[in-house]
């Protein structure tokens, strides 16, 4: 038998709202460290930043951002290079990608580790602490140590950097380190990114977890009318305004939508939602292209063999896509590596021309020594998956009650600098105003420096999942199933592993709030445990239910001969964090524990 409900209360009450009374506000005080540092870990792109207290006092966009020396760039691809020995980094981003194509060509590259846009693994992905990740030679290597050292990679040169600007080191005690992850994310992915982080030397207690759209949010409510790039601002919408969060990354597109408070902050009115959309579609789709022109093993074999000049091609298409307008006929024009030519000669038993000839798009691609010479409206198609997915997402999202009130949208990410998504964007509404500012790509990892320094300016969140206690509650014939019936030692019937809900999926959350409480008895001689259970379903019934998770527990001393043998529960949101808080009421004693994703879910 496990814990019985204290039937007098309720964990959770929708027509009474919460229990005000039992309350306990923990809300994030405004960081007082000397440095905020932000990492961005993006798919395609990654980069730091930074702000010290008193340039944010005078000036909050005043933000220090990495700049990778050679590249004249704010981001540099999220590539590493790690040693044979599995261990150590050699190289990240620009470097990486160098050093990698060097084995290459000396066919010194089969003991190496080498990882692009590995991100998405964490998309959808079932995770433990045991996940693997694959190299582009086919080795594998543990997740953790991937991202762990590409994270240590970036907090070392963040460092490095930010000690030159003044005298002295800036001590650890001194930063406080923020890390982004998108919305859409769930909840053990986050962990997952956590945890990479402690391994990579930041210490939990320093460091804070960001969701992506509230670091763009907060960020574009300090740009004025003339640095958003636009007629409308941010800054300009006034409390009780709704507009939604566009953020278009690499990988993932997330959409939010956000209300400003009268206090300046802003509360999420509609759960983050999206898809893996984002720029590095298009690139899936202009190499399913080349594949069309030749085939598929052609691209395998040259990926495989001259990996240098596939990720040089790639490069080049990165810096065309940019380019390609909706509102222009210009031919985009390809330069392709001589290697590419000689791996469909030896594979096809001719040459590129007369593949591309008899290829479907002989009327609309032709090839002029090594350029490629792509019609406008093939070059266009390439955005077609993933800017379909991303409108009609957008009309869905728009069309929900809670969301009628939205006047605007907000475009931030490096893909919201797309001349197409922007047009298709701003063609299917045209009754909301946009606002792009001119640092779409910037938004995110600026803003996170500010969440940094002011983490309370994000007030409000609406849950993704519905939270509970299992527990053995009294059975009600018309709501438990016969199967969970059981009877406990005073006769009377319950039902086994009743999911009592705490928290449920769509409901408001205030930051920092315990937003409701639960009170529990334990059977004499018994332990007291108490496990709690996730589920995306707003209506489960017991915790065994499909798609339900158990995700933490706590065990709490209680000795046989206490008479008193009640536990309160709390769950405590503090923003992407989740806090467990049981007290003992006989004497008062307070339990806390982390709920574990990566471990159960």
């Amino acid at each position: 038998m496990q814990l019985t409900t204290v039937e007098k209360v309720k964990a959770y009450e929708p027509e009474n709202g919460n229990h005000q009374d039992d309350q306990r506000t923990c809300q994030p005080l405004p960081s007082k460290h000397l440095l905020v540092a932000a990492i961005d870990f993006g798919t395609t792109y990654s980069s730091w930043a930074f702000s010290f207290r008193y340039d944010y006092d005078s000036d909050p966009t005043k933000v220090s951002a990495k700049q990778w020396q050679g590249h004249e760039s704010s981001k540099g691809p999220t590539c590493v290079l790690i040693k044979p020995d599995g261990k150590t980094l050699h190289s990240f981003a620009f470097d990486a990608e160098a050093k990698y194509a060097e084995l290459i060509e000396e066919n010194e590259h089969k003991d190496w580790y080498f990882f692009k846009r590995f991100k998405m693994m964490l998309w959808k992905q079932k995770l433990n602490r045991n996940s693997m990740l694959e190299a582009e030679n086919g080795q594998k290597l543990l997740a953790r140590t991937v991202f762990a050292l590409s994270i240590k990679y970036l907090k070392e040169d963040l460092l490095a950097v930010s000690n030159d600007r003044i005298a002295g080191a800036v001590l650890p005690t001194e930063i406080h380190w923020v890390l982004t992850v998108p919305a859409i994310w769930n909840n053990s992915a986050k962990q997952f990114m956590r945890e990479a982080a402690e391994e990579a030397g930041i210490e939990s207690h320093m460091l804070t977890i960001a969701l992506e759209p509230e670091a763009a949010s907060l960020f574009c409510r300090h740009l004025s009318v003339e640095k958003s790039g636009d007629q409308l601002s941010l800054a300009s919408l006034q409390a009780g305004k709704q507009y939604l969060v566009l953020d278009a990354g690499g990988g993932t597109i997330d959409i939010t939508v956000h209300e400003v408070t009268a206090s300046g902050g802003v509360k999420e009115l509609y759960k983050a939602s999206g898809g893996a959309w984002g720029g590095t579609k298009v690139d899936d789709s202009f190499e399913e292209f080349i594949a069309c022109l030749t085939d598929k093993s052609v691209v395998q074999k040259f990926k495989k063999d001259h990996m240098d000049d596939y990720i040089e091609l790639l490069g080049r298409f990165e810096v065309k896509k940019r380019d390609v307008d909706p509102d222009k006929d210009t031919k985009v024009v390809m330069i392709i590596p001589l290697a590419f030519f000689t791996t469909v000669k030896n594979r096809l038993h001719k040459d590129f021309k007369k593949a591309v000839k008899k290829s479907s798009y002989s009327n609309s691609v032709s090839l002029s020594g090594d350029k490629l010479n792509i019609d406008p409206t093939v070059a266009r198609s390439f955005f077609k998956e993933s800017i379909d997915s991303t409108i009609e997402h957008l009309k869905d999202a728009l069309q929900k009650r809670e969301n009628k009130g939205v006047k605007a949208i907000l475009m931030v990410g490096g893909f919201s600098e797309s001349k197409m998504l922007k047009k298709a964007v701003q063609q299917t509404f045209p009754g909301l105003k946009m606002i792009i500012p001119d640092e779409a790509g910037l938004a995110v990892l600026k803003g996170a420096v500010m969440f940094g320094h002011e983490p309370s300016k994000i007030v409000e969140r609406i849950s993704k999942y519905t939270y509970g206690v299992c527990v053995d509650s009294l059975f009600q014939e018309k709501v438990h199933p016969e199967s969970a019936k059981i009877t406990d030692t005073d006769g009377k019937y319950r039902c086994q592993n009743f999911f009592h809900k705490h928290v449920i999926a769509g409901q408001s959350l205030k930051d920092g709030e315990a937003q409701t409480v639960g009170i529990y008895s334990i059977p004499q001689n018994q332990e007291a445990v108490i496990t709690v259970f996730v589920t995306e379903s707003k209506t489960p019934v017991l915790v065994t239910d499909p798609g339900c998770s158990l995700v933490g527990q706590c065990s709490i001393p209680m000795s046989s001969a206490e008479a008193d043998r009640e536990v309160v529960v709390r769950m405590i949101f503090g923003g992407t964090e989740i806090d467990v808080e049981c007290t003992k009421k006989s004497t008062g004693k307070v339990s806390h524990f982390n709920i574990d994703f990566l471990s159960c879910m």
